[in-house]
C-alpha cells in the first residue's frame, strides 16, 4: 500500500510562486509514475502534470506549460510540484496521485494511489 501526503497549499497573490510537495511512504515509489491533479469547486478533476519513475521525462496540461514545474527526488521519496506566475485560475485543491507502472498518461484512470489533496488559493 503505498500513501501520499501532500503539503505547500496556501493563499498566494497573482504572480506569485508555491512549491507544492508530496511525500510517498512504500517501496515502489522509484518504479512509479507520478502525477499532480487539481479540482476547483464544482468541476472535474484536471491533471497538471505527470512524471516517469526516473524523472527523466515529464509532461504537462496546456495551462500550465511554461509556468508549473514536476520534479521527484527518489532518495526523499519524494515529488514536487513548482508553480509560478501563479492565476488565479489556479485556484483549486491540488492532488498528488502515483502509478504502479513507470510511466503514466494525463488521465486520473492511470493513477492508484492518491493523496488527501492541498489547497492553493490564488487571489487577485
Amino acid at each position: 500500500q503505498v500513501q501520499l501526503v501532500e503539503s505547500g497549499g496556501e493563499l498566494v497573490q497573482a504572480g506569485g510562486s508555491l512549491r507544492l510537495s508530496c511525500a510517498a511512504s512504500g517501496r515502489t515509489f522509484s518504479n512509479s509514475a507520478m502525477g499532480w491533479f487539481r479540482q476547483a469547486p464544482g468541476k472535474e478533476r484536471d491533471f497538471v502534470a505527470t512524471i516517469n519513475c526516473r524523472g527523466s521525462s515529464t509532461y504537462y496540461a496546456d495551462s500550465v506549460k511554461g509556468r508549473f514545474t514536476i520534479s521527484r527526488d527518489n532518495a526523499k521519496n519524494t515529488v514536487y510540484l513548482q508553480m509560478n506566475s501563479l492565476k488565479p485560475e489556479d485556484t483549486a485543491v491540488y492532488y498528488c496521485a502515483g502509478g504502479t507502472t513507470c510511466v503514466s498518461g494525463g488521465h486520473y484512470s492511470q493513477y492508484d494511489y492518491w493523496g488527501q489533496g492541498t489547497q492553493v488559493t490564488v487571489s487577485s
